[in-house]
C-alpha cells in the first residue's frame, strides 16, 4: 500500500523521471521512490481515523505513514526520494513521524597559499557523471542511517561526517565542469584545479573506504549498488592523482594509465 500510494503522489505531484528501488539494509529494507521535483512532501495536517482507515483515498501520505515503521523523503541536487520502511500491518501501530534531510551543496572554499596544482588529463566524462550518482546514493544511505537509525547504527554519524570531510577536500569546480562537459556531449576533458597539502591523507584513507563501502554492498549488508570495475578504476585515478601531484609527480592521464596499471601506490584491478 505504502509503495503504491508514494508512486501516485510522484505521478500527481512529482516530476519526471519517476524511479522505484530498494535500498536500506537487510535487517532495514526501506522502500524509495524517486522523482525530479525539488518540492518536499506536505504530510497531512490530521490524522486518519482508524474507523476511516480503507475510505482514505487522496491522503497518501497519511496512509504511507500508518503503513511504515520509518519513513521520510531526502532532498538532493536533481529532485527528492521520499521512502518508507514497511510495518508488519497496515494501521496497526502508532503512525510514524517523518523524517526529513538535504544533502545541501557545500560553498565553494577558496584555497590556502599553500595549495597545490593538480592537473587533470583525459577525466571521462561519462565515468565521472555515473560515478557521482553512485556515491551521492551511497551517501545518502549514511545520512539516512545517522538520521533515522543512530541507535542500530552507531557508526553511520561518524562515518557520514568521514564522507564530509571527504567532499571539503575536492575541487567544487570540478563537478560544474563534468555538468557542463555532458551537456556540450564531450567524452573528456583536461582540467586545471587546487588542493590544500593536507587532503592528501584523507584521500588515502577514502580510496580503502570506498572499498569497503563496495564490499558491504556486495554482501548485501547495504542494499545499495557497489562500483562497477570500470567506476572503480577511474575513482583510483581521480583521488590517486591529488595525492601523486601534492607529493610532486607529475599527471598521468586516464585513458593513458588503465586498468591493471600502477597509478603511486594504487593498484588498479
Amino acid at each position: 500500500m505504502g509503495t503504491a500510494e508514494l508512486v501516485a503522489n510522484a505521478i500527481l505531484h512529482g516530476v519526471a523521471p519517476i524511479s522505484v528501488r530498494v535500498r536500506g539494509t537487510a535487517t532495514h529494507p526501506r522502500i524509495e521512490v524517486l522523482d525530479g521535483s525539488s518540492e518536499a512532501p506536505v504530510p497531512a495536517s490530521s490524522a486518519v481515523d482508524s474507523d476511516d482507515f480503507l475510505a482514505t483515498f487522496g491522503r497518501g501520505l497519511s496512509m504511507v505513514a500508518m503503513s511504515a515503521v520509518a519513513w521520510g523523503a531526502s532532498m538532493e541536487d536533481d529532485g527528492k526520494v521520499v521512502w518508507f520502511e514497511p510495518a508488519s500491518g497496515v494501521g496497526d501501530h502508532e503512525a510514524a513521524t517523518p523524517v526529513f534531510d538535504s544533502h545541501a551543496e557545500p560553498d565553494v572554499e577558496s584555497r590556502s597559499d599553500q595549495a597545490v596544482a593538480v592537473s587533470l588529463l583525459g577525466l571521462d566524462v561519462p565515468l565521472a557523471t555515473a560515478l557521482g550518482r553512485q556515491y551521492a546514493d551511497l551517501r545518502r544511505e549514511l545520512r539516512l542511517l545517522a538520521v533515522a537509525h543512530q541507535d542500530a547504527y552507531p557508526l553511520a554519524a561518524n562515518l557520514s561526517a568521514m564522507f564530509a570531510s571527504y567532499e571539503r577536500q575536492l575541487p567544487r569546480e570540478v563537478q560544474f565542469a563534468v555538468k557542463r562537459a555532458r551537456r556540450a556531449g564531450k567524452a573528456t576533458i583536461d582540467l586545471d584545479v587546487t588542493v590544500e597539502p593536507e587532503a592528501a591523507p584523507i584521500l588515502t584513507t577514502m580510496l580503502e573506504m570506498f572499498d569497503l563501502a563496495d564490499a558491504f554492498c556486495k554482501a548485501e549488508r547495504l542494499l545499495s549498488i557497489q562500483r562497477t570495475p570500470e567506476q572503480r578504476a577511474f575513482h583510483v585515478w581521480y583521488l590517486s592523482e591529488y595525492t601523486r601531484q601534492i607529493d610532486g609527480q607529475q599527471p598521468v592521464s586516464f585513458r593513458k594509465s588503465g586498468p591493471g596499471q600502477a597509478l603511486g601506490n594504487q593498484q588498479v584491478s
